[in-house]
Order: C-alpha cells, then sequence, then structure tokens
C-alpha cells in the first residue's frame, strides 16, 4: 500500500504547478489549435514527467530512452527537417529571387537576443541557444539547444513552439504600428512563370554546398531540409515524398513533442531563468517582424516598384503560418491586394535563413 500511495506522497507544489502547465498546453492545441501537433504531446509529456517517482523518465525509462537517442544525438530534429524540406515548394522564390534578403533581414532578432541574454548574465552558449528562439524554427531551436544548453531545452523548446503557434497574434499589432494604411495597401505584381523542373532539383544541391562552405557544422540541419525537398523535386520518389510528409512527419513530431515535455520537470522549469527566456523569446519574434518590415522600407527608398513592407516581416521561419497571416492582412486592407505568393518566397527564404542563422551561431560561438 505504501508503494501504491508513494507517488501521492512526494507530490509537490511545483509538480501540481507544472501538472496544470501542461494541462494548459493540451487546453491550447485542442481548444485554439495553437500547433495541436507538437504542443499536446509536450503538454502530456510535461505531465508525465511531473508525477513524482514517474517510471517514464526515470533511467532506462521509455522517455529518458527517447530523450537520448532522439535529443541528445540530435536525430528528431534532422529527421523533421527531412520532412518539412519535402512540405516546402521554392518555386515562389526561384522566380523572385530578390525576396531571399528577407530571410537574412528577418534574422536580425536572433543575434540582438543573443546580445541581450548574455547581457542579462547567461553563459554565451545559452545565450545563443536563447537567441535563436527568434529563428521562429522549432527544430533548429531544439538543434542549437541540445548543443550548446541541454537543461534549457524545455524552456527554450517551448518559446519557440509556443510563439511560432501565436505567429497571428504577435505579428499583426507589430505589422500595423510599423507601416502606415497606405504602405499595407501597396500592390505587386505577380507573373506566374513556370520554374524548371532542373532549377527545382539544382537548387537544394547548390544551397547544400554553398550553406556547407560557409558553415559546414550546418549541414545536417541544412542538407536534410534539403534532401527532403530534393525527394520532392526529383518526380521519382513520389512515394517517399508523401511518406516523408505525412508519416515520418507525423511520427517524429509526436515523439519530438513528448520528449521535450518530459524535460519540463519542476525542478528545472519552475525557475526565474524561465521567465526570462520565455520574454526574450517573445522578444526575439518581435525583433525579428520589425526587422523585416523596416529593411522592406528601407528598399523602398531606393526602387521604383515597391515591395510592400509586409511582406519582410513573412521573413521568419513560421512557414507558412506567416505568409498566410501577410497574406490575410493584405486582403483586409484591399480585397483585391493578393501578395500571398510574395509572402510565401520571403517565408521559405526565412526557413533557409533561419537555419543559416543557427550554423553560424553552432560554428562562431564554439
Amino acid at each position: 500500500m505504501e508503494g501504491l500511495l508513494a507517488g501521492l506522497a512526494g507530490l509537490k507544489l511545483g509538480h501540481v504547478i507544472m501538472l496544470a502547465v501542461g494541462g494548459a498546453l493540451i487546453w491550447l492545441a485542442i481548444r485554439k489549435e495553437y500547433e495541436p501537433a507538437l504542443l499536446l504531446p509536450i503538454g502530456f509529456g510535461a505531465i508525465l514527467a511531473n508525477i513524482p517517482f514517474s517510471a517514464a523518465v526515470m533511467p532506462g525509462g521509455v522517455l529518458e530512452l527517447l530523450g537520448r537517442a532522439g535529443i541528445s544525438t540530435e536525430l528528431f530534429p534532422v529527421l523533421i527537417f527531412v520532412a518539412v524540406g519535402a512540405m516546402m515548394d521554392f518555386s515562389p522564390l526561384l522566380q523572385n529571387p530578390v525576396l531571399m534578403v528577407f530571410g537574412a533581414a528577418a534574422q536580425f532578432g536572433v543575434f540582438f537576443t543573443m546580445l541581450l541574454a548574455a547581457t542579462a548574465g547567461f553563459p554565451l552558449k545559452e545565450a545563443a541557444a536563447i537567441g535563436v528562439i527568434g529563428a521562429a524554427d522549432g527544430p533548429t531551436s531544439i538543434y542549437v539547444a541540445s548543443v550548446f544548453a541541454p537543461r534549457l531545452l524545455g524552456p527554450i523548446s517551448v518559446a519557440a513552439y509556443s510563439y511560432m503557434s501565436l505567429v497571428p497574434i504577435i505579428q499583426p499589432p507589430v505589422i500595423r504600428f510599423l507601416t502606415s494604411r497606405a504602405d499595407r495597401r501597396i500592390r505587386m505584381t505577380y507573373r506566374r512563370e513556370d520554374v524548371s523542373r532542373a532549377a527545382l532539383i539544382l537548387f537544394p544541391i547548390a544551397v547544400t554546398v554553398i550553406a556547407g562552405l560557409v558553415a559546414p557544422i550546418s549541414v545536417p540541419l541544412i542538407g536534410m531540409l534539403m534532401f527532403g525537398n530534393l525527394i520532392r523535386e526529383c518526380g521519382v520518389l513520389e512515394r517517399l515524398s508523401r511518406a516523408a510528409q505525412e508519416e515520418l512527419a507525423h511520427l517524429v513530431t509526436l515523439l519530438l513533442g513528448i520528449t521535450i515535455g518530459s524535460t519540463m520537470r519542476a525542478e528545472s522549469f519552475l525557475t526565474a531563468q524561465t521567465l526570462l527566456i520565455l520574454l526574450m523569446g517573445l522578444a526575439a519574434f518581435v525583433m525579428d517582424t520589425a526587422a523585416g518590415v523596416v529593411f522592406a522600407k528601407l528598399l523602398n527608398l531606393f526602387l521604383r516598384k515597391k515591395i510592400n513592407p509586409m511582406v519582410g516581416a513573412a521573413g521568419i521561419s513560421a512557414f507558412p503560418m506567416s505568409a498566410r497571416v501577410i497574406a490575410r492582412m493584405a486582403l483586409d486592407e484591399d480585397p483585391q491586394n493578393y501578395i500571398l505568393m510574395h509572402a510565401a518566397g520571403a517565408n521559405v527564404a526565412g526557413q533557409i535563413g533561419s537555419i543559416m542563422a543557427g550554423g553560424l551561431i553552432l560554428a562562431l560561438v564554439r
């Protein structure tokens, strides 16, 4: 009987709070549909980890084994990138390569927040991992955190994925603050031009080689993303492409989420540092959005054909949610203003930019 009641006897206030946090994440996933494929398993993983004496997270337990096999080895984030690459269409970007600059500009928040975290007293490597939250790219955040800040993996992962799910709430106020109604009503012409199959096949190969030469440590990330895209575009692996987009994506996402949740133990999660990380992660998202908008407005000073500044905000890596938010905002201002393809091009550029930012940080901070 004593053994059966051991869990109840070991229950502390911190465990109760984290059980409530896990429940809140599950509620957000189901009720609000905020990144349900990740927030639900993260929330349930947090519940499993905060049941006193839970065998699931003890040495040799199922979640401890998943953590060692999938997170410590960076396997899960890398596999996620194969799936993400198979979902991405680079045609809008190849039709308008100038959009690539927004994928770079919108990474400003990464380096700004890295300096902010270092100033706040975090060691440089941990500050770098916190900064990558601003990449708006969950797998990259997890990858860098697993290398530089394993003890902060829980709060960094939760911040990254929570803010990704809140893009429709975070981005619009920032964009409206930095733009006028006239800015938001700028129309951009879109001429649909078929991108050759050769270009679509060569693009992921070329990006992998170039990025690898610039930052070799980024090869696992950019390489797997582009490998997934090559599977999609080659035209001879349709079944594997579908499997990567569906079965692989769903399975690894579930395992990744519940494993991340298992790192959210009360003793390590309920700290002032966690709150600070969440606040700095929010600052990173805001700064990324602002940097993209401001950069687009600066470009417009020199361009005859103006760019809708909202497209710059799509340079963050929250694909494809950010592109949809920007397109919806344009239509709200002008029902005839269709900028979805431009926003999508900037959004996929942001995916590449976020990986390159993470790779550069890994290379420079080491």
